[in-house]
């Protein structure tokens, strides 16, 4: 695969820090949401859902 990239006109390098970036980043976006949804699930009222039978 590597023969194979070095035959484009345009190259670039990326250095590892760019995947360690992206997965930080990744990792705290799912973060957030799962935070949210579990601040967002304590504050329901348990009586009140299973009345209405609806999701959260």
């Amino acid at each position: 695969m590597h023969k194979w990239l070095q035959q484009f006109a345009y190259q670039t390098s990326m250095s590892y820090w760019v995947f360690a970036l992206s997965g930080l980043i990744m990792f705290s976006v799912a973060l957030l949401v799962l935070g949210f949804q579990i601040v967002k699930a304590a504050l329901v009222n348990p009586v009140e859902s299973l009345k209405t039978n609806k999701l959260i």
